[in-house]
This record gives structure tokens, sequence and C-alpha cells, in this order.
């Protein structure tokens, strides 16, 4: 729960965007960062990634759409589902994100040895499998 306590923070986010040089509004960052990993991405299954009212992700859609980051399209497979997609201008602020991810992360683990460090990703790697395959046997019930 720190961990979790600690990465919701706004101040993260607002530092994120400080670092990669972006002046996007802090309710976008998520979206933004999630379109450009799993586009193309219907707005009702991000809203349930981001823990948001469908309404809202919609309207924060149509506002990345306006700042040019995404484009909406009708869905692939059903036409009646809007998918988000990232555009060109949206990869370089994406791409930027990453970049100001990866310097803050050498800062973090700057003093951890390798045996550590991947001792933490094996576990989390781990951790991440249990999730999943426990949200898989919960979605069968």
């Amino acid at each position: 729960m720190d961990i979790v306590g600690v990465i919701n923070r706004p101040e993260r986010d607002a530092a994120m965007l400080e670092a990669a040089g972006l002046n996007l509004e802090r309710a976008l960052f998520p979206l933004i960062v999630l379109v450009g990993q799993l586009e193309p991405i219907g707005v009702v299954d991000l809203a349930g990634r981001v823990g948001r009212d469908y309404t809202t992700v919609s309207r924060q859609i149509a506002r990345l759409e306006q700042l040019g980051l995404v484009t909406r399209h009708p869905g692939t497979a059903d036409r009646r589902v809007r998918e988000a997609r990232i555009t060109p201008l949206g990869r370089q602020a994406t791409d930027a994100v990453d970049r100001a991810r990866a310097a803050m992360a050498v800062s973090l683990f700057r003093d951890w040895s390798v045996g550590d460090f991947d001792r933490l990703t094996a576990l989390m790697s781990k951790l991440a499998d249990g999730m999943a395959a426990m949200g898989d046997a919960g979605s069968n019930r």
C-alpha cells in the first residue's frame, strides 16, 4: 500500500510532466500514456483501466484530440466502439515521458547492486503474473 500511495500522488504525475517538458493537464497524463501503450484502445476499456467514468474519459480523450495528441476512429472489430490512437505529436509526448521516467529510474536505482535490481525485477514480474492470474480467475466466476 505504501508503494501504491506514493505512485498515486498527484505530485508524481506533475513531476513527470515537468521532467518530460510537457504542458498538459495532469488528468490527461495517464490517458495519453495508456493510449500510446495500448492503441488502438476503446474509450470504455480505457475508462476501466484508469478507474474513471466513461463519460469523463470520453471528454478527456476529446481534449487530447483537440490538442492533436490522439485521434478517435470507429473500431475495427465493432464500428460502434470509438478507439483512440496516438498521433505523431502524441508519440513525441509519450517518448518524452519515457525518457523522463528512465532518468528518474536511473536516479532511484543508482545505489542498488545489479543483484538487488535483478531480484526486484524477478519478484515484481512474479507479483504481476499472480495478480493477472487472480484477475483472470475472478472473471470466470
